[in-house]
C-alpha cells in the first residue's frame, strides 16, 4: 500500500508507466489488424477511383462534406436497415484519407451510389431544398460553372500510384481525356454515384 502511494505521488514515473501501458494496449489492437489480409487488401470488386470520380472525391474533401456526412455504416440493425450492408475495411483500401466521419448532420453516404438519379444529385447539390424541403444543407451552385483541372487529376493519380494504388501509366495519361471539359458538378455526381456500388454488385 505504501509503495503504491509513493508511485502515485511520483508524477514522472507514473506518466512513464501510463505511456507504457497505453503502448502495449495499442500494439495489441493494431498489430493483429496489420497481419489480417481482410483489412489491408481491397474487397472483391473494389478498384481505385477512375479519373472523374477521383476528381469528385477531391472536391468532396475540399468542400468539407465529411463534416456533415459520414461514410461508415456500423454493424447495428438500425443502421443496416436504413443504409444497407455494414461497412467493411476492404472497401476503403483506396481512400486516402478515409471519409468515415463521426457526425451525421446529413445521412450516411456509404451506399448512396445508384440510389438517386444523376439529375437528382445535380439539383440537390445546387439547391438542396428543392428536392428535400427540410434539408439544412447549403447549396453548391459554383460546382456547375467550375471546370475540373486535368493537370490536378493527373498529379493526384501519380501521387496515389506512389502510395500503392495500381494505376497504370496508360490510365494516368488517359485521365486528361476523361475529365477534359467536365465540371466539378459532373465530378461530384460521378463520385457519389460510385459510393458503395462495389459491395452492392458483390451481393
Amino acid at each position: 500500500m505504501i509503495k503504491h502511494t509513493k508511485l502515485e505521488k511520483n508524477i514522472g514515473l507514473m506518466g512513464v508507466l501510463i505511456a507504457v501501458a497505453i503502448s502495449f494496449g495499442g500494439l495489441a489492437e493494431i498489430v493483429p489488424l496489420l497481419l489480417d489480409a481482410s483489412v489491408t487488401e481491397p474487397a472483391p470488386g473494389v478498384k481505385p477511383y477512375p479519373a472523374l470520380q477521383l476528381a469528385g472525391r477531391d472536391i468532396y474533401v475540399r468542400e468539407g462534406c465529411y463534416g456533415c456526412h459520414s461514410q461508415m455504416i456500423r454493424p447495428l440493425r438500425a443502421e443496416t436497415e436504413r443504409y444497407g450492408h455494414y461497412s467493411i475495411a476492404g472497401e476503403f483500401v483506396y481512400d486516402h484519407p478515409f471519409q468515415w466521419g463521426s457526425k451525421r448532420t446529413g445521412p450516411d453516404l456509404a451506399r448512396v451510389g445508384g440510389r438517386y438519379s444523376d439529375e437528382w444529385h445535380r439539383v440537390h447539390m445546387i439547391d438542396p431544398r428543392s428536392v428535400v424541403p427540410e434539408s439544412n444543407m447549403p447549396g453548391y451552385p459554383w460546382l456547375e460553372s467550375n471546370v475540373v483541372d486535368p493537370d490536378q487529376v493527373v498529379a493526384s493519380m501519380r501521387a496515389l500510384q506512389v502510395l500503392g494504388h495500381p494505376y497504370t501509366d496508360e490510365e494516368i495519361e488517359g485521365a486528361r481525356d476523361a475529365v477534359v471539359g467536365k465540371t466539378e458538378l459532373d465530378a461530384m455526381v460521378a463520385y457519389l454515384q460510385g459510393l458503395g456500388t462495389a459491395l452492392k454488385e458483390r451481393g
